[in-house]
């Protein structure tokens, strides 16, 4: 297992050079708005996009090597008391996953997925996806992040 942060940069030339710098290591995936390190000590997905709202921390997460590892994660998000958004197979940040959502008493978005592959854009709408007030440049559009679960209106979703 691995953890993940999620972040919002308007500049995202000078974030890569930093985080670069900073973790010593070159990301493992960039793209014209996204780049991605896996870093392994600590076990880290450490991503970064100009996709959101305001710059900071979008959401934290923790992405599962396996769907057993998966499984406890939602077991625990479910026990945790709080709504959990099962998104399923879906596409999201360069990346087709299966993931859920659940949001803490502070509002604070955790996402548990598991990486099935790469795709090579953000993300891809789904048409039988169920309307939601997201701003519409968030991957997963229209979707953004889940249904009655409350996180930063317009931010990205990975």
């Amino acid at each position: 297992m691995r953890f993940h942060v999620h972040g919002h940069v308007e500049d995202l030339q000078a974030s890569i050079a930093f985080y670069s710098r900073m973790f010593g290591a070159a990301p493992v995936r960039t793209e014209t708005d996204y780049a991605k390190w896996h870093l392994e000590n600590p076990r880290l997905n450490f991503a970064i996009s100009t996709r959101g709202s305001a710059p900071g921390v979008d959401h934290l997460g923790f992405q599962a090597d396996t769907p057993q590892e998966l499984a406890e994660l939602k077991a625990r998000a479910q026990a945790a008391d709080a709504p959990v958004l099962d998104e399923g197979a879906t596409t999201c940040c360069y990346a087709k996953s299966d993931k859920h959502w659940v949001t803490d008493p502070q509002g604070i978005a955790w996402e548990h997925f598991q990486t099935l592959g790469d795709i090579p854009v953000f993300g891809e709408s789904r048409k039988a996806a169920p309307p939601q007030a997201a701003d519409a440049s968030a991957c997963c559009a229209p979707r953004g992040k889940p249904v009655g679960i409350p996180v930063n209106a317009g931010s990205a979703c990975c």
